[in-house]
């Protein structure tokens, strides 16, 4: 009863003090710090997702787009910058970008300015393309160097990397910089065509994984729009999860990577149609089209184009290569307010799982800037693709579409938004773990706050098993030492009483080991009229004095006074005086040893 009385004292403490056990344990078994160094390293934290929060601006020249507050620099320089799903690294705005020729406003306009000679911490590199919508004819170069990236304002940052590729660009391809969400590494490319493979550089998601900041190679995005939820439906940006309240998962679509890493969001579209127009406006059928938010248009094969363009009655000009939109056509579709369904399907069978993405007019009313055109105009965000590598659903589609990227199971799940106002204002922020970690809880947690205590619960289910292994290796270590004694003391038995053997030459002491206490001789003779032998000196019959073993854990039972019984190992053992006991005539008997 003592020893199930110790264990559950000692599982009661490993509840109470988990870290007390190994400290007071480590002292009776070798080795069990070791043991408990393992334990302590395979107990990890792991980070909870992280929602960023948007900038409350609208920038772009071809937008409104909600927009999201970006740091570079140690000494930050404050930028707002446009989510780009396929960018592997951070473009921004140099001073450059904005000549005498533009407007006052300019920096205003395209989100800030990074000065690199105001960062202290810039390393710089070389002149390089930036490698973000090429097939599209939008690459441009830029100077590339590295420097810390933080998202979010000033006081109210919410993570952090260094070591970050940055382009700092002229060009106005892109008006608003670009925060890069593919995980990627970057490899340098030159103007000339010439990749540098030999140097990846790692991404900014991938920054953040590699310092525990968030649980995954993962992130979710919608791009917001200002004609929901009363004109300010922000953008939504997850990293390392999604927003469960953004979407219906009873609508969604999981899909695959394209093999293409450079186009890897590729999904089939097979169905577009208006209420507009009884006639499809994907005339061609079921087409392959990427995602990417890095760019504003839908970019469509021109048989699209010009079934959009008899349905919504357009007219694409020539000098801006846009649809341009005058105020006469823009207020008769306002008024009408024809929907745009989008059938997104698992691949281009007819029968394959599909989800509709419904747009309203609205999605498709955006305004267009300078440079592009002189004075601000209405257009319809579509692009004539000149070929099927072309193929791009842009900004405007995530408008409409949340999409969630798991780059540790390469793949993706596409799902309409949910535009229930309640359920969007309770953030329902789910963790994505990576696929070699796993989670007893159901993975969601309500804030940005925080972290999963992934080896909380492992930790203590670890130390009660330290605690039994404790008690085996005390047991067993019993049960040997106790065997070898008894050995011993069959192999004296064997042999007699050999020379320098007596009574009077031997000492006899207990070690600190607990172990079952067997008499030697008492410093005198029995008294009686007959001589008492053991039958061995180190096995007693039970049958005759009442002495009994039982197996662990009971303990000893001994009825009779004086009777062997098991003693403390670290209570010393005192031998008590006795009196002088007369010998009496006998024949004189070799008395063989107790121990």
């Amino acid at each position: 009863m003592a020893r199930t009385g110790a264990l559950a004292a000692l599982l009661a403490v490993s509840l109470a003090d988990a870290h007390s056990i190994p400290s007071l344990l480590s002292r009776s078994i070798p080795g069990l710090e070791r043991l408990e160094k393992r334990q302590n390293d395979s107990t990890t934290t792991i980070p909870a997702a992280l929602s960023i929060a948007a900038a409350q601006n609208w920038d772009g020249n071809d937008g409104p787009w909600s927009s999201f507050p970006v740091q570079i620099g140690v000494q930050p320089q404050t930028v707002r910058l446009m989510p780009g799903t396929s960018a592997t690294s951070v473009l921004t705005v140099s001073p450059e970008g904005c000549p005498d020729t533009y407007p006052e406003d300019c920096p205003q306009e395209r989100g800030g300015i990074f000065e690199i000679s105001g960062s202290n911490t810039w390393v710089p590199n070389s002149i390089y393309n930036v490698g973000v919508a090429k097939n599209l004819g939008l690459d441009t170069e830029g100077t590339a160097g590295y420097d810390s990236v933080t998202i979010g304002w000033p006081g109210a940052v919410q993570a952090s990397a260094e070591h970050n590729v940055v382009f700092n660009l002229d060009s106005a391809k892109f008006f608003v910089g670009i925060f890069g969400l593919n995980p990627r590494p970057t490899n340098f490319t030159t103007s000339a065509g010439v990749t540098e493979f030999n140097n990846p550089q790692t991404s900014f998601v991938q920054s953040l994984v590699n310092n525990r900041t968030i649980p995954s190679v993962s992130w979710a995005y919608t791009a917001g729009n200002q004609y929901r939820l009363n004109g300010n439906n922000l953008g939504s940006l997850t990293l390392g999860g999604y927003d469960a309240s953004r979407f219906d998962q009873n609508q969604s679509l999981s899909l695959p990577f394209n093999t293409d890493i450079s186009r890897d969001l590729l999904v089939n579209l097979r169905d577009i149609r208006t209420d507009a127009s009884a006639d499809r406006l994907l005339p061609q059928g079921n087409i392959q089209i990427f995602l990417d938010s890095s760019v504003g248009q839908l970019w469509l094969p021109e048989s699209a184009c010009d079934a959009f363009e008899t349905a919504f009655n357009l007219t694409y000009d020539d000098s801006t290569n846009f649809y341009l939109v005058n105020e006469t056509l823009r207020e008769q579709l306002r008024s009408v307010n024809p929907n745009v369904t989008f059938t997104i399907a698992a691949d281009s069978t007819a029968t394959s799982e599909a989800i509709e993405i419904v747009f309203p007019y609205a999605a498709f009313d955006l305004t267009l800037g300078f440079p592009n055109v002189v004075n601000s105009t209405g257009y319809f965000p579509l692009k004539r693709a000149q070929n099927s590598s072309q193929y791009t659903l842009g900004r405007t589609f995530f408008q409409e579409a949340y999409v969630i990227a798991d780059y540790d199971r390469s793949n993706f799940t596409i799902a309409p938004c949910d535009w229930d106002a309640d359920r969007i204002a309770q953030q329902q922020i789910v963790s994505i773990l990576r696929a070699n970690e796993t989670n007893t809880d159901s993975g969601s947690s309500s804030s940005n706050t925080g972290a999963i205590a992934g080896g909380v619960v492992g930790g203590v289910v670890g130390l009660v098993a330290i605690a039994g292994l404790v008690l085996f290796f005390l047991r067993r270590k019993k049960k040997t030492a106790e065997k070898q004694r008894l050995a011993e003391l069959d192999a004296k038995s064997a042999a007699g009483g050999t020379a320098g053997s007596t009574p009077e030459d031997k000492t006899y002491s207990l070690d600190t080991e607990a172990r079952p206490f067997i008499s030697g001789p008492m410093g005198g003779e029995l008294q009686g009229q007959e001589i008492h032998q053991l039958d061995s000196p180190h096995k007693i019959d039970p049958n005759k004095i009442g002495y009994s073993e039982m197996e662990n854990p009971h303990e000893f039972y001994s009825p009779v006074k004086g009777v062997p019984a098991e003693m403390r190992g670290q209570t010393p053992i005192y031998e008590m005086a006795g009196s002088d006991v007369g010998e009496l005539p006998a024949p004189r008997v070799n008395m063989t040893e107790s121990k």
